[in-house]
């Protein structure tokens, strides 16, 4: 027979066993999560891999052609970086070509155009559609998405009749309206989300403290901004930079370099080809590179 200390209370074996039961029985859910939590993690990583991987082995592979001599790219079976030699002749080849340097030119001009433009109409358009409710918002937004819709042929081949007309066509400044209107809706998106990720209690604290609404906006809003308009702005830049096929149907004698590019695919050998693909990609890289934290505010709330 046991005996029991004075002021103990015994515990049951019963009410022990369940105890235990329940502690292993906890333990093994707690074991099933982990397991499951592992799985989910690692099927994470491993579809990050497979994404990484199916875009990044395209530009490894371009940027070794084109960092190399002509005659190793003619080779075969070809060699990558870094087991083929390292030069520059395929870069000297593809800007001696005619129409490349000319082509870079006109494809920068157009792009900051674009950049200007298109920032200069979508700031205040992304601020509108992020801080005022008005009838007809919603219909305002889903319109912006629907421009985006259309193929671009829709507007290239209109626009090319209209500025044929105007006297404008084959010209940068007319490439860079119809740019404009290609990129406008997607920064105005982007901005928009910006504007609508700074809390609005910012800028009513500020007119509490003696702000009018333009100094609210100048000194509170504007410098939270600015580095996601920036973002929007390069983006925007990025995507004239890369656009063809406008460039294609409404330029003839003044042809960006993606255009002069393709115009001349058909007859130009293998490193024009990876030396023009490695130069219209590098840029886009650089800057996506450099922005990509403020591109995750194209998920931000459009509304509060």
């Amino acid at each position: 027979m046991m005996s029991e200390s004075p002021g103990v209370t015994a515990v049951p074996q019963t009410t022990v066993r369940k105890t235990a039961v329940a502690s292993a029985e906890i333990q093994a859910i707690h074991r099933r999560m982990m397991r499951r939590q592992r799985l989910n993690r690692i099927l994470t990583y491993g579809l990050a891999i497979v994404l990484a991987l199916w875009v990044l082995v395209p530009i490894y592979f371009i940027a070794s052609m084109a960092l190399t001599t002509r005659e190793e790219v003619r080779a075969y079976p070809k060699g990558v970086l870094p087991f083929i030699p390292f030069s520059t002749e395929t870069l000297t080849f593809f800007l001696n070509s005619t129409g490349i340097v000319s082509g870079i030119i006109n494809s920068v001009v157009v792009a900051v155009i674009t950049l200007i433009l298109s920032t200069i109409i979508a700031a205040p358009a992304g601020y509108a559609i992020s801080r005022y409710k008005f009838p007809g918002r919603e219909f305002f937004r889903l319109s912006i998405l629907a421009v985006r819709a259309f193929p671009i042929v829709i507007l290239a081949i209109p626009l090319a009749v209209v500025f044929i007309n105007l006297g404008i066509f084959d010209s940068v400044y007319s490439l860079a309206l119809m740019h404009t209107a290609l990129t406008l809706p997607t920064t105005i998106l982007i901005i928009g989300s910006v504007f609508a990720s700074i809390p609005y209690e910012l800028e009513e604290a500020a007119m509490v403290f003696g702000c009018t609404p333009l100094q609210a906006f100048r000194r509170v809003v504007l410098p939270l901004v600015l580095p996601g308009i920036a973002a929007a702005a390069i983006f925007t830049f990025v995507m004239s930079w890369n656009e063809v096929f406008a460039a294609s149907v409404l330029t003839i004698q003044n042809r960006t370099l993606p255009a002069q590019v393709l115009n001349a695919l058909g007859q130009s050998s293998e490193p024009y080809k990876f030396a023009g693909g490695f130069f219209m990609l590098m840029p886009s890289v650089i800057f996506i590179f450099f922005i990509r934290r403020y591109l995750f505010n194209m998920w931000g709330q459009m509304s509060k």
